[in-house]
């Protein structure tokens, strides 16, 4: 019965791990597109009073693709780690 008890425990904490580490790598990928928000004019707006958006450029848009292939990576990389121990 003890085993039982542990292992649903075990089970638990991995999942709650996992969506741990997912959600820091996730905030972390963030990061950058709320420093480039902040970057725009307070008087940044359109006819309709919406904030404008700027331009992304090719540069960003590789940048963007990197940070979600190195976070996709990542992931896996935990995962087979999990798998190891």
């Amino acid at each position: 019965m003890n085993q039982i008890i542990n292992m649903i425990i075990r089970q638990v904490m991995n999942q709650l791990v996992r969506r741990g580490i997912n959600a820091g790598i996730d905030k972390a990928g963030q990061m950058g597109q709320r420093r480039k928000a902040q970057q725009l004019p307070p008087d940044a707006l359109d006819d309709y009073g919406n904030p404008l958006r700027p331009e992304v450029t090719r540069q960003d848009r590789n940048h963007q693709q990197r940070s979600r292939q190195q976070a996709r990576q990542q992931r896996q990389q935990m995962k087979l780690i999990r798998r190891l121990k």
